[in-house]
């Protein structure tokens, strides 16, 4: 945050905490410093207009007691302070070593500048956070009377450290207090309560804030930078400002950092200062309906011109500013915005008031009809400076090749279109591990959960590619992932494009197999209830409905009867059904080897010889059974033999026929909602006309009997794992990749969007085709726009992930189609536009290259030399690249 105070503001307006500029308010107001009066009428101006409202300070009303003074204290801990107005003025030689005051920041600089003081200046935020003894400290001021205001120091706006500091400064109790106001800011808060209402002024105490930076501990400001000192040029008034041409900061108008850092940007593209500093009126088309009557690049070219003067010290873009809000509504205010937007929509208002094609031709794109690349590329591009000539096209405007796809009939479309900048995607190395349980639709193998690792900011599409290949998909299958919640499915996460990061911790995902032509064919969901044991008064067990937590899912047949519905059903319980075993022998004892034993499926009938050594060939899903001697696990007669295994029954010698007849008892069908919260109908076995027409999903409620539930394994269906938490990979290794990568990802090959459907001419209807970009034809300046901002409907996310970027030479020739001979594609790197601290809140500042002069670090009002080697951080947002 800004170390340097800013405006009083009243403290129930909302107070940005998301940037560091100074809070908007009616008037742009100085910083602020609180330092010892006995220094400050040394240093200052000997001809300065006017001295300093004198205030005397004094404990707020608080018990005389010493005791009940303490309790006072505990219950309300902040510092309160009372300032009585004086009449007199201050003189140069009044004051004492109790006696502090509030001065400009740039008076304060001046003072500096004039006593040679040796403070090694970098910038305003060096300047707070490592000088010995100063500290930002926000002070909430209240009128209380016509000349008496009240200060209250506050635990909740300051760090613990600075608020001890604060109260050590101010013990009135050991020797009084004054304060000396030279900022006028006291004046002003005095002003706004007097012209207010006396309604308001007698029922409303409203609290001002005012930050001020502290260097008031000691009677010297003769502090060290990092153990060094710098002679610093701080005669324009600006801490750590160095005076030379093309050097000079932007204030912070209130939030206005974004647009600073876009600024000093374009301000420092060759050829735009080249051509903003010459005669550029002549240029400006003020006709033309898609741009904005020239206004905006008039003032724009009054602000770069102001930027390269040397009678400057810093500039304040009020005019600027105010043109922006009235052709870009979004951007008025005081708002954080975002820095790409502004430049890109600075870039297109520029060009079209600068566009020398007074009357557009109208050019139809003709279809490329087997033509050569080269000559398709070189007509679109001819057709687009036939509309645009302006010094942005020239300098700005790249092209680059699209070819889309048709999935269907393999239909390819190539177009060639222009681009002013290049939003790369920033691939992430930090991981997710999800767990997805996944179920069959055939009652072919048992339910297994997955655990697969996807991006931290992946897409659905990233979560169905690892759950394949986790769960070996096979080509005719595919996945559907839901989410499910008390027994429903409550979402289908059909959409590949949409983010992992909308599924929380605690949701519980299930997938099922399905075959590919699903999407052809409509779906039945099974909700499952089932009794389950429950305590009641006097530990009296009786059972209780309770639901399944997992439903299941199969493929609907055309046609649908109760019998249908139950078969289905049936046959998805396959793998949780207890094993049933038969053992069949003319002469069964107990020990006889000869007992053949076998499993019975879910329909009653002998399956598989279970004793039998031979591998099976189904699906590998069947277990063996384990037979134990006893009297109790193996009963067998003359003609039959009778074994327990687990809580289900196994029979040798013939198969119960009535098995069938059993479990239709055992289940009870309804139709319902896809939530299960209507009155529903009983599905009857022998109801032939079930459905007037097939539903695209058919939602059946199922309740079990008591005896059902003991026949089945309902631990999978009962509980269903939720999400893992988060786990990223160790920091200094997750978030670190190279430009080349975000390119890479930029031009492959990948499915648009639903809401992007392309429309194919030879399936005449909108496909979700592939689309595939290539570069064709570089600009003289690249900008790259890194894409670390995602927005969806619940969640805003950035990306932390550091870019190495070339800085002498991003060699950009293997990228580029087109075999004919294009200009050198090496580019140099001159600008950054950065973005420090996350979506909540944050700052913009800008990192400029000048010949001669080497990297500057452009901070709103405040520009300092940086080194080439710190240039390089995860904040970097937006590059700027030069042909070399």
């Amino acid at each position: 945050m800004a170390t340097a105070a800013t405006a009083s503001a009243p403290a129930s307006a909302s107070t940005s905490a998301a940037c560091d500029a100074p809070s908007a308010s009616s008037s742009c107001p100085a910083a602020v410093c609180l330092v010892p009066f006995r220094w400050w009428a040394g240093v200052r101006e000997e001809a300065a207009e006017e001295g300093g409202v004198r205030y005397a300070a004094t404990p707020a009303a608080s018990p005389s007691y010493y005791g009940l003074r303490l309790l006072h204290s505990f219950l309300h801990p902040d510092l309160v302070l009372r300032l009585d107005r004086g009449e007199c003025r201050a003189s140069a030689t009044s004051g004492g070593s109790r006696s502090y005051a509030l001065v400009p920041a740039d008076e304060l600089s001046r003072a500096l500048a004039r006593q040679n003081s040796s403070l090694a200046l970098h910038n305003k935020h060096l300047f707070a956070e490592d000088s010995a003894g100063a500290y930002p400290l926000v002070l909430r001021i209240s009128v209380r009377e016509t000349s008496i205001l009240t200060v209250k120091i506050s635990k909740k706006d300051n760090p613990v450290d600075n608020y001890k500091r604060a109260n050590k400064m101010f013990n009135i109790d050991s020797q009084p207090v004054h304060v000396w106001d030279f900022s006028g800011q006291t004046n002003l808060i005095l002003m706004n309560e007097w012209n207010r209402s006396h309604q308001d002024y007698c029922h409303s105490e409203q609290e001002n804030l005012l930050e001020v930076q502290v260097y008031a501990m000691s009677d010297s400001l003769t502090f060290k930078i990092g153990g060094t000192s710098m002679n610093v040029d701080m005669s324009c008034g600006n801490f750590g400002r160095v005076s030379s041409m093309g050097l000079i900061g932007l204030e912070n108008l209130g939030n206005t950092c974004f647009m600073n850092s876009s600024i000093q940007c374009l301000a420092h593209t060759t050829k735009l200062v080249d051509y903003f500093l010459g005669d550029y009126d002549s240029d400006i088309n003020r006709t033309n309906p898609l741009g904005l009557n020239g206004e905006l690049a008039l003032a724009f070219g009054e602000l770069l011109r102001s930027l390269w003067t040397n009678d400057r010290n810093t500039v304040a873009p009020h005019n600027f500013k105010a043109k922006i809000a009235c052709f870009a509504p979004q951007f008025s205010g005081f708002n954080q915005h975002d820095s790409q937007e502004l430049l890109a929509f600075l870039l297109d208002g520029l060009h079209e008031d600068l566009n020398q094609v007074k009357c557009k031709p109208y050019e139809e794109a003709k279809d490329a009809s087997g033509r050569p690349d080269e000559e398709v590329a070189d007509e679109y591009w001819r057709n687009h400076l036939a509309r645009n000539d302006s010094v942005i096209v020239d300098t700005c405007h790249g092209q680059y090749k699209s070819t889309l796809t048709c999935p269907t009939c393999n239909k390819t479309s190539v177009t060639f279109d222009p681009f002013m900048y290049l939003s790369l995607p920033v691939p992430s190395m930090a991981k997710r591990t999800m767990t997805v349980t996944v179920f069959s639709t055939d009652g072919s193998r048992e339910p297994f959960s997955y655990d697969v690792s996807v991006p931290k900011f992946g897409t659905l599409s990233d979560l169905v590619q690892a759950l394949s290949a986790a769960c070996s998909l096979g080509g005719d299958e595919s996945l559907l992932i839901t989410e499910v919640y008390n027994n429903c499915i409550i979402r289908y996460l059909e959409e590949p494009s949409d983010s992992v990061s909308l599924l929380r911790d605690g949701d519980k995902l299930a997938a099922y197999r399905l075959p590919k032509q699903y999407e052809k064919s409509s779906l039945v969901v099974f909700t499952h209830k089932h009794f389950a044991e429950h305590s009641g008064v006097d530990n009296f067990v009786t059972p209780q409905m309770k639901e399944f937590e997992a439903p299941l899912l199969a493929s609907l047949p055309e046609a649908v009867n109760g019998l249908t519905l139950q078969e289905i059903y049936l046959k998805l319980l396959n793998p949780f059904r207890f094993s049933k075993i038969i053992s069949s022998s003319t002469d069964c004892g107990r020990g006889d080897s000869d007992c053949a034993v076998y499993s019975m499926d879910a329909a009653g009938d002998c399956a598989v010889n279970l004793m039998d050594t031979t591998p099976s060939s189904s699906d590998g899903n069947v277990h063996s059974a384990q037979l134990e001697d006893g009297p109790e696990r193996n009963q067998c007669n003359d003609n039959s033999c009778e074994v327990m295994e687990g809580p289900s029954e196994t029979y040798c010698g013939e198969a119960d026929v009535s098995d069938k007849e059993a479990q239709t008892e055992q289940f009870g069908f309804y139709l319902t909602n896809e939530r299960d919260d209507v009155q529903r109908t009983k599905i009857e076995m022998n109801d032939l006309d079930l459905l007037e027409a097939k539903p695209n999903r058919l939602h059946v409620s199922v309740n079990w009997q008591h005896s059902a539930s003991k026949q089945y394994d309902v631990s999978m269906l009962n509980n269903l794992p939720e999400i893992h938490k988060l786990e990223v990979i160790p920091k200094g290794t997750e978030d670190s990749v190279a430009l080349h990568v975000c390119l890479e990802a930029f031009l492959k090959e990948e499915p648009l969007g639903p809401e992007d459907m392309w429309y194919c001419p030879c399936c005449k209807k909108h496909q979700q085709a592939m689309k595939k970009l290539d570069l064709w034809r570089l600009p003289e300046v690249l900008v790259i726009h890194l894409k670390r901002f995602s927005y969806t409907q619940f969640t805003r996310n950035k990306l932390e992930t550091f870019v190495d970027f070339p800085i002498s030479d991003l060699d950009l020739s293997s990228y580029i189609t087109t075999e004919n001979e294009q200009p050198y594609n090496h580019y140099r790197l001159y600008a950054i536009s950065s973005h420090y601290g996350n979506m909540g809140g944050g700052h913009y500042t800008a990192s400029i290259y000048q010949e001669g002069k080497g990297w500057h670090k452009f901070d709103d009002e405040c520009v300092t030399p940086i080194s080439e080697d710190n240039i390089k951080t995860a904040a970097a947002y937006v590059l700027f690249y030069r042909r070399e």
